[in-house]
């Protein structure tokens, strides 16, 4: 892109933007070794902020930078001012791609192709994929790809090899579970690690697994919630992004918390996929620092 001066000439107004994340052993003057590199290879700091884990004794920096950079100098250079534990990660800030599978249920999946569409997330869906075909047509109207993959006759492995040969081509940033109700084996959780987003109908680490609001209306809970969080080997136990509560009352029935609880779900979903995307998410252990 760019623009006519006064005098004339054509000026450049394209930025390199890039978003550093780094995480490492807490140590003195890491802010000041860190900002000292940016400088020196002559890149300005739009936007910083970082957080130490005085228990685990982590730092964990997220720095928004504009320049022309030279990666693998600029990473090198970084990594000499850091202790040697260190991980370090210098993506490009902007859209990305994401895949969305699906079942049956149609809320989740309908806000992110809305918002997505609108502008309210930003983010590239190349395609949707789903073991039943009931939601083709509401994804079709936003022109986007829905892929079929039935799972009848198939064991889970089969079938996952199947999803993968339609998910792999699209090589997509995240895959994002909008209610899909099957578990995911190990060998499909290792092609995406800490890149598969699942919604989770419960404010976790409450009522795991199936028939959460039927659990929280035995329990006759008080408030309901749901749960964004990353797919690893344990049942609805990876790392959590995101989580809200509404309140409810004893009049509700396990039918009124599901109905009730579907609002929340699409939210926590949705904010949860915009600050992944962003890069605002760092996984460390079970656990996320989100900045």
């Amino acid at each position: 892109m760019s623009y006519k001066s006064m005098s004339g000439i054509s000026v450049s107004t394209d930025v390199t933007r890039k978003i550093l994340i780094i995480d490492c052993a807490d140590a003195q003057g890491l802010i000041a070794k860190i900002t000292g590199v940016c400088f020196a290879h002559q890149l300005n700091i739009v936007n910083n902020k970082e957080f130490v884990d005085h228990a685990q004794g982590r730092f964990f920096m997220r720095t928004v930078l504009e320049g022309d950079i030279n990666e693998a100098e600029f990473l090198k250079a970084m990594a000499e001012v850091l202790p040697e534990q260190n991980h370090l990660k210098l993506v490009d800030a902007g859209t990305k791609r994401v895949v969305v599978m699906v079942t049956k249920e149609a809320h989740c999946l309908g806000d992110l192709l809305m918002k997505s569409y609108y502008g309210g997330l930003d983010v590239e869906i190349a395609a949707v994929v789903g073991n039943y075909d009931i939601l083709r047509s509401l994804v079709e109207k936003f022109d986007i790809p829905f892929h079929f993959v039935s799972h009848e006759g198939l064991n889970r492995e089969d079938h996952e090899k199947a999803m993968l040969e339609v998910i792999k081509p699209y090589d997509a940033d995240y895959v994002v579970l909008a209610k899909y109700m099957r578990v995911l084996t190990p060998e499909f959780v290792a092609q995406f690690p800490n890149r598969i987003i699942n919604i989770h109908h419960s404010f976790l680490p409450a009522f795991i697994g199936a028939s959460p609001y039927k659990q929280a209306w035995d329990r006759g809970v008080k408030i309901i919630g749901a749960t964004a969080h990353f797919v690893n080997n344990c049942l609805d136990e990876g790392p959590i992004i995101k989580q809200d509560v509404i309140s409810v009352d004893h009049s509700y029935s396990a039918e009124d918390l599901a109905h009730q609880g579907r609002d929340v779900e699409k939210s926590v979903l949705s904010k949860a996929l915009q600050l992944v995307l962003n890069e605002q998410v760092v996984v460390y252990g079970n656990k996320t620092v989100v900045f």
